[in-house]
């Protein structure tokens, strides 16, 4: 259910509800974006939280003309709404109609779903409403939960990148995921 309150957009799940990022939300997102224990994975991590903000509120600022979403994951049962994660989509190549998805989970309620969950919302809200013809998600051949989850929501590895990434020190392995319009529908009546 996708729920509409002026510039204020909220995407209910189950369990977790994306809620569009605001300015409120400038010192969580700083938090959760200079974390490099979060971002292990990584090549690099911004560690200035005033290009984070600034970066977020420029999006933010875009209104209508954006071409990135950016969501904070709560759980739906919290009445306090404390946000668990960050949960994003962005135009990936505009003339194909591709879009990119990622996402955190804070430490405390990562491995229970919550993730699954909102990357779902995000490929949902990707194909429904930005009418998306593909979306795509990219990892660290080391992170193994990311590469899992993507598959988990029915995105299929399209390729290996080798040696993408310098991390670490030395070179590593990106995954290219994706899931076309007519896959994310097709599994969508199956379910």
């Amino acid at each position: 259910m996708e729920e509409m309150k002026g510039t204020l957009m909220e995407i209910y799940g189950e369990n977790v509800i994306l809620s569009r990022i605001t300015s409120h939300d400038l010192d969580l997102i700083c938090r959760i974006e200079c974390d490099r224990d979060l971002w292990h994975f990584e090549e690099s991590v911004e560690s200035d939280e005033q290009v984070v903000r600034s970066k977020y509120l420029d999006r933010i600022n875009e209104g209508n003309e954006t071409t990135t979403y950016d969501f904070i994951v709560s759980l739906v049962d919290d009445k306090m709404r404390t946000p668990i994660g960050l949960a994003q989509v962005w135009s990936y190549i505009d003339y194909r109609k591709s879009w990119e998805l990622g996402f955190a989970i804070l430490p405390d309620y990562s491995g229970q779903g919550y993730g699954s969950e909102a990357a779902k919302l995000l490929l949902k809200f990707a194909f429904e409403q930005l009418k998306a013809h593909k979306v795509v998600g990219m990892c660290n051949s080391q992170n193994t939960r990311s590469a899992a989850l993507m598959e988990h929501i029915g995105m299929t590895k399209e390729a290996v990148f080798k040696e993408e990434l310098f991390w670490n020190g030395k070179w590593a392995d990106q995954f290219y995921y994706s899931i076309l319009e007519k896959e994310f529908f097709e599994g969508k009546q199956c379910r």
